[in-house]
């Protein structure tokens, strides 16, 4: 599945537009993992816990996009978008969207 943040895939030609697809993964914090990332922030400097807490929810995210998509029968997700938002304190959605396209490459 090619996953791309641009309108067109290079050297592909879209055939069909399927529509709009999505993925989405709602995480908490742990309290032990804001205990820690409190003292880290007093140092300064990255906040490991929550750099890998996001990067978690967003690979999740697409995973969730890209299983849409092949349901869908296509070929790519074009226009490919990230959004966050706070659900509740301590919790956050991470969503994933784009476009999915059949393709025809030229190749």
């Amino acid at each position: 599945m090619i996953i791309v943040t641009t309108e067109h895939v290079p050297g592909a030609r879209t055939t069909v537009n399927l529509g709009l697809v999505r993925g989405s993964s709602i995480r908490a914090r742990h309290v032990g993992k804001d205990i820690l990332a409190s003292f880290r922030n007093l140092a300064g400097g990255e906040v490991h816990e929550y750099s890998k807490l996001l990067g978690e929810s967003r690979e999740q995210a697409v995973d969730r996009m890209k299983e849409e998509a092949e349901a869908l029968g296509a070929d790519a997700v074009v226009g490919v978008r990230f959004q966050t938002s706070m659900v509740m304190q301590g919790a956050a959605e991470m969503l994933c969207y784009g476009t999915a396209v059949k393709l025809e490459t030229s190749l």
